[in-house]
């Protein structure tokens, strides 16, 4: 280009979009007018560069551009003190709003290791916000060459960045999986801390954030919510007589017919008799023979209960149940 085509720019100023975290000034082939007037508005920053060199930086206000208001732009220019030519500069916008409302989520499993449960599959996910802290220190390390930067462009970077502080956070101090979730503020304070720690290093801060929801595997769940019935039961023996008789029922009610039901009152039985055996310290009573009833130990009572199981569920004859009954009875004296 040559001189005449040349513009002098006497006004400086960035109109941000939401969303747009950095925005260079084009400059090529136009010059800074000296006495130029740069407004930064609330929420701004702007920074000068002199040959690729991060020269004088400017908060929010009116400045009015010459040797008072750049003095290490003066300095690396060797400016003399009556220096009112036009001089070239890259000049470089940023944002310092805190940007809110951000989501993250583990993309896949995060395996951390639980002081109760050893090593766990755990997915979460929740809100944060961000906000450049260190406009000198983002500059060299994430805007650089860049013409303009916005947010949707750090969000994956930003999710990864949480996801790894929270495998840090859950795996440190000892912490239970149970506790924290049941303190998912304490949680979202630590793993806040550990991504505002682990984003310091690019000038990024997050202010806050936030864990809405930490899931276990189905898996673990389930015997997480069996461990608990259990315990509202009082004792494994009575939550084992719960499941055994919660299982006949299913097995009664499952398509298939008597045949069906057999093979599920079986098992309902064979889980409680292990179950309780393993309570008591007993050896669990042998399983019934072919067409049998049932072992000649334990309850006579519960033992009739569980053949009148059998017999609604249709495994015994009307002749056999009240065969077998009539037996145990006599054993009540």
């Amino acid at each position: 280009m040559g001189f005449f085509s040349k513009q002098f720019i006497d006004v400086i100023e960035w109109e941000e979009s939401r969303g747009q975290l950095a925005w260079r000034v084009p400059m090529e082939d136009n010059e800074i007018q000296y006495g130029a007037q740069l407004t930064v508005r609330d929420g701004q920053h702007a920074i000068f560069l002199d040959k690729g060199e991060l020269a004088d930086d400017f908060g929010p206000g009116l400045y009015t551009l010459d040797t008072d208001t750049l003095p290490i732009f003066t300095n690396l220019e060797n400016w003399d003190k009556g220096f009112k030519s036009p001089f070239k500069s890259d000049v470089t916008f940023f944002s310092t709003r805190e940007i809110t409302g951000l989501k993250w989520g583990t993309a896949q499993p995060i395996t951390v290791r639980d002081p109760e449960f050893g090593a766990i599959r755990i997915r979460a996910f929740g809100t944060y916000s961000f906000r450049i802290n260190d406009v000198r220190q983002f500059y060299r390390t994430t805007f650089a060459n860049l013409q303009e930067l916005w947010m949707a462009e750090m969000e994956a970077q930003m999710r990864s960045i949480i996801a790894t502080s929270l495998a840090a956070t859950l795996g440190a101090d000892g912490n239970a999986f149970l506790d924290l979730a049941a303190n998912q503020q304490l949680l979202s304070d630590k793993l806040r801390q550990a991504a505002d720690n682990a984003t310091d290093q690019w000038g990024i801060g997050i202010p806050t954030l936030f864990v809405e929801s930490l899931s276990l595997p189905e898996a673990v769940q389930e015997a997480i919510d069996s461990g608990s019935s259990m315990r509202a039961l009082g004792d494994l023996n009575a939550y084992a007589k719960f499941k055994a008789a919660d299982t006949l029922d299913e097995a009664a009610a499952a398509s298939g017919g008597v045949a069906g039901a057999g093979a599920g009152v079986a098992a309902a039985m064979a889980l409680g008799q292990v179950m309780s055996g393993g309570l008591s310290g007993q050896a669990a009573p042998q399983p019934a023979a072919a067409g049998g009833t049932g072992g000649e130990g334990g309850d006579p009572l519960e033992l009739i209960e569980k053949l009148h199981k059998l017999h609604v569920a249709g495994a015994l004859s009307e002749e056999e149940f009240n065969a077998k009954k009539a037996e145990l009875l006599k054993r009540l004296g």
